[in-house]
């Protein structure tokens, strides 16, 4: 049967009203569908793959009975994936009277827009970023911050941030929510409906219910994944929506995990806090830099917001990229994976999840449920510019041509904790220089034991820079990233000593002004 003629419909809100949609392929994505079927061509397509931000729009949904709004990137998103959820469109900004939102008055006003093909794009960003934050709030590395995920092709960034600046300065003005929180309590119960009415064998699962399915609870997505196997899974489709944008894939089947309740949270627990995989990766950094502020630069740098936004850290993870940014980062802290499946559970330390490239310990029945993030260990408060001599230090540094949305050559994870000067602990992850993320465990042996110093540290930028065999490819050579690492194990030991100038993200302007001509 036509997988087209058995999927779904597609309710959601757009302008506050209900907009259903009928025989959706499970693959079709969003941008296609406002602009192809619902002929809202404000929304553009300029990258194809969640790069330009010329496609972002505004996704809304109840968390916890509050509504969460957030940019994402359409390109890449499929469409079955806003079912039960709210939608704006750069259609949806202006006040029914005509009169503008104050993103686009300081756009045009501020004079942000040059072809204008990416303006609504940075519009869209503009609006989330003003409903998300009240005005005061928002200053000029805010703004940054928010419109990490829009390219400008004309290089009009300083009037776009002109703008953002003016707009936090007007009256707030906040997109029309006054009937979505009711009409998403709706949609809910309509989609609890339906599901209620389904056949009891068909709630377990076989067959699967419809072309695109999108369990809310574990042990049904456990079950659809027992009998169907071969149903690709998808989280945020950040990766996933590029196989089909860029190489013209389909799917007759596609499974999504992204409703399944359990895997939405994060619990915490004493020793470690446990991040369920289809928590977007804003809200699993946010969690992570809670704990360990230092981490605060690279989350920013880990691809777009809007990409951040709809991506999720299990599916970063089970993706099994050599070059993805979370797993070194992961592997310092010493994560763990717990794997779920109607059999039960398993639960490994994540490097030993990648099998070879893009290859994983997954079992055909299995998903990834959890990762588990231990917590830092106790660190002396206090502020200093001296050496550290006890207490954990970690850094992570991700190397690539942008600062922003962009794959890395070579990032580098560590983590070391010291007790009298001494490294009790060592734990370093790599990215970029084998077929999987890996663990530098003869680099770890080096400095394990060892006094926490200059020569200790050299000795280990020999055995990091000898551990692995880098290819060369488009985005660095091999000897360059032998070389970079042991770079940066170097400017790690000099943070960790508080030598000014070494950390870029902490720079006063005292320091600036120490090093002027």
């Amino acid at each position: 049967m036509d997988s087209q003629a058995i999927c779904k419909p597609i309710r959601f809100l757009k302008g506050g009203q209900v907009l259903t949609l009928t025989h959706v392929s499970p693959t079709r994505t969003l941008l296609e569908v406002l602009r192809e079927d619902l002929h809202l061509t404000g929304t553009k397509e300029g990258c194809g793959e969640g790069d330009c931000g010329a496609c972002t729009v505004v996704v809304g949904e109840l968390q916890n009975g509050k509504l969460q709004t957030r940019a994402v990137n359409s390109c890449i998103k499929l469409a079955h994936s806003v079912n039960g959820m709210a939608l704006w469109t750069v259609e949806d900004l202006a006040a029914s009277d005509g009169s503008l939102h104050p993103a686009q008055t300081a756009m045009a006003q501020c004079h942000g827009s040059q072809c204008g093909f990416c303006t609504p794009g940075f519009v869209m960003s503009l609006a989330a970023l003003s409903e998300q934050h009240p005005p005061r709030a928002i200053d000029r590395e805010r703004a940054s911050h928010a419109l990490s995920g829009n390219l400008c092709r004309c290089t009009g960034y300083r009037p776009i941030l002109d703008a953002a600046v003016a707009m936090a300065q007007a009256p707030r003005r906040r997109l029309d929510t006054s009937a979505v929180r009711s009409g998403l309590k709706a949609l809910a119960q309509v989609a609890q409906a339906e599901h209620q009415a389904l056949a009891p064998s068909t709630r377990k699962a076989k067959p699967l219910p419809a072309p695109y399915a999108a369990p809310t609870d574990l042990s049904e997505l456990l079950a659809l994944r027992k009998a169907h196997p071969q149903a690709q899974l998808v989280a945020g489709c950040t990766d996933v929506g590029l196989w089909i944008t860029k190489q013209h894939r389909d799917f007759a089947q596609v499974l999504d995990v992204t409703r399944v309740s359990e895997l939405r949270e994060m619990d915490d627990y004493p020793h470690h806090i446990a991040i369920g995989a289809a928590v977007s990766l804003s809200d699993a950094f946010a969690a992570l830099v809670a704990q360990r502020p230092a981490l605060q630069s690279f989350a920013q740098c880990f691809a777009g917001l809007p990409v951040r936004n709809a991506g999720t850290l299990g599916g970063n993870v089970a993706n099994g990229s050599p070059i993805g940014d979370s797993m070194p980062l992961l592997i310092a802290l010493g994560a763990h994976v717990v794997l779920a499946s109607t059999a039960g559970y398993r639960e490994m330390p994540l490097e030993d999840l990648y099998l070879g490239y893009r290859k994983t310990a997954l079992r055909p029945d299995e998903v990834l449920g959890w990762i588990k993030v231990p917590k830092p260990s106790p660190t002396p408060k206090t502020k200093r510019r001296g050496p550290l001599s006890s207490g954990e230090f970690c850094r992570v540094y991700k190397i690539s041509k942008r600062f922003e949305d962009d794959i890395s050559a070579v990032c580098l994870a560590l983590q070391v904790v010291l007790e009298g000067g001494r490294v009790v602990s060592a734990s370093i992850g790599v990215g970029g220089v084998a077929a999987t993320p890996v663990r530098a465990r003869a680099t770890q042996a080096a400095l394990l034991g060892h006094n926490w110093n200059a020569s200790t540290v050299r000795a280990a930028m020999a055995a990091l820079r000898g551990e692995f065999a880098p290819i060369s490819d488009m985005r660095a050579s091999s000897a360059y990233r032998s070389e970079v690492l042991g770079n940066l194990l170097w400017r790690f030991w000099l943070e960790s000593q508080g030598t000014p100038l070494a950390d870029l993200h902490a720079l006063t302007e005292s320091d600036l002004e120490a090093v002027q001509p």
